[in-house]
């Protein structure tokens, strides 16, 4: 039940706020609504933004599961697993919690067909950029040490992998 609380207590804080609070926010200062699509060209942008927020959720929930389950802790800073999350989407990329959420933001912006909500995901892609190779990562190697480090010896930031990687793997060095 505490671990629940805890994942409850980072969602609220930190995707629900990025995800769905400033979304609203910019939704209401620039008068964006929700209208049905006009034309092939408004109904394929829908059609792909509706894509992106399922492949969004999948990516981020399937993410959210691993941290719970193998590695003992929340996707909060101040609450981050125990142990090195290496399967699952983790084994095709580094970040798909990440980009999981970046793929709800453009699926937003696609489905509103708004582009202050796709400078929204724009300005988010762009901060992860910086963020997670100068803050996060070098947080997480001094964690987890050699076993992070031939993770990210195997396995891209943000590129996925076409095959899974496993942890013990040797081969197909990027």
């Amino acid at each position: 039940m505490l671990l629940f609380i805890r994942h409850l207590v980072a969602i609220l804080v930190l995707p629900m706020t990025m995800a769905v609070f400033v979304p609203i926010w910019i939704a209401r200062q620039n008068r964006v609504t929700l209208d049905a699509p006009h034309g092939p060209v408004g109904i394929l942008t829908v059609a792909l933004g509706a894509v992106l927020l399922i492949v969004g959720f999948a990516l981020f929930f399937a993410s959210l599961r691993r941290f719970a389950v193998e590695g003992r802790g929340t996707l909060a800073p101040w609450d981050p697993p125990r142990r090195l999350v290496v399967r699952g989407p983790y084994r095709f990329v580094r970040n798909p919690m990440i980009s999981g959420v970046i793929f709800l933001l453009f699926g937003e912006a696609a489905v509103l067909r708004s582009p202050p909500h796709a400078m929204w995901a724009a300005t988010f892609l762009a901060i992860n950029l910086i963020y997670i190779p100068l803050l996060e990562e070098p947080m997480l190697e001094m964690r987890f040490g050699d076993e992070y480090r031939q993770y990210c010896g195997h396995v891209r930031r943000f590129i996925p992998r076409l095959k899974p990687w496993t942890s013990g793997e040797n081969t197909d060095r990027i």
